[in-house]
């Protein structure tokens, strides 16, 4: 051998592997660390985009795990609406792996569950889930309670996963400066009053980021041992940012952040996998094919090529899966459950 490059695959290559392939055509873009099977527990929380891996999955007859189900009765419609069967527990969006690290602390009881509630024309408003019940719970203890079965919920998550995916969507968040906690919305938003002397805005660098993602995982494995970290990283730009930069510019500095924290954390970590989502949405390659005219949300067809590749690729490496029909997961498609679109309606 001459050289290290002679014996490369065609996917090393930019030629074979791009210039000479239609993007619709790319192909072995991911290579998988685990053979995921249908009967494997798998759990997904994150930002947005984590929502359509859970939904692929139980299309394609995987083992997507729930552990807060709807009460019995209530419609899909419904389910939807009160924020279940979106996350594997009804956490809401977890944006930053601080706020990850946050509710591993919790469901651990390394640090104990706020007690802040926000009131707004008489209902209560979960601080730490502004959005799960659209109109508010009764009372506080009724929020307090509604939070604390959710932690648990959470915690079981944790135990009884073969898998967890998370997927990372932000470096910006709001935290309490008296306590130390953090939000997953600006309070003032959603509900609750901002407090410019109490809420403070922080931007996390790589080390805030990496060390959090990794204690997180160091503490969930005291639980569960085995667990497995599937990461991606949200291809939606943000929505709006207090970073002070354009909102371009502070997009690409929390995509790069998340990525090399992904990145890092995959080639370190023999129980950690990465699939990249976020390049088949963004590479200039693409073409942003895949995203609505707004340039930020990702279309129906966007959604189905990223899922489609998930398992091509889990195909492509460990054999065939005895799978069910995909055309009921193609055809329903669902916007997701967004908390962080809720900062638009504050823009001028």
């Amino acid at each position: 051998m001459s050289n290290p490059y002679e014996s490369l695959p065609a996917k090393a290559y930019w030629k074979p592997a791009v210039a000479q392939r239609s993007m619709f055509d790319i192909s072995d873009i991911w290579d998988p660390k685990f053979h995921i099977q249908p009967e494997d527990n798998v759990v997904t929380f994150g930002s947005c985009f984590a929502q359509h891996i859970g939904r692929a999955m139980k299309a394609r007859g995987f083992n997507w795990l729930c552990t807060e189900t709807p009460p019995a009765g209530l419609t899909d419609k419904n389910s939807r609406l009160f924020n279940y069967n979106i996350f594997s527990a009804r956490t809401g969006n977890i944006y930053t792996t601080t706020l990850l690290k946050q509710w591993t602390e919790w469901a651990l009881g390394k640090k104990p569950i706020p007690d802040e509630v926000w009131e707004k024309d008489g209902r209560f408003y979960d601080a730490f889930r502004p959005r799960v019940e659209p109109e508010g719970f009764a009372t506080r203890e009724e929020a307090r309670a509604s939070l604390e079965y959710t932690v648990e919920c959470f915690k079981q998550a944790i135990i009884k996963a073969n898998y967890f995916v998370f997927t990372l969507g932000l470096t910006e968040g709001w935290i309490n400066a008296e306590h130390g906690y953090e939000y997953p919305m600006c309070p003032g938003t959603v509900a609750g009053d901002f407090d410019p002397q109490q809420h403070k805005f922080h931007n996390l660098p790589f080390p805030a980021v990496i060390t959090a993602l990794r204690e997180t995982m160091e503490l969930m494995r005291t639980i569960n041992p085995g667990l497995r970290f599937l990461l991606t990283v949200s291809p939606v730009p943000l929505t709006a940012t207090k970073s002070g930069n354009h909102v371009v510019v502070a997009t690409m500095y929390s995509k790069s952040v998340l990525r090399a924290v992904t990145g890092q954390l995959e080639m370190t970590d023999a129980m950690t996998d990465y699939f990249p989502s976020y390049e088949i949405i963004n590479s200039p390659v693409f073409k942003g094919a895949f995203f609505e005219p707004n340039q930020r949300s990702v279309n129906p067809f966007g959604v189905n090529f990223v899922m489609d590749n998930f398992f091509k690729c889990l195909e492509g490496k460990f054999g065939k899966y005895q799978m069910a029909s995909t055309s009921s997961q193609k055809n329903n498609v669902q916007d997701e459950v967004c908390e962080e679109e809720l900062l638009e309606a504050f823009g001028r």
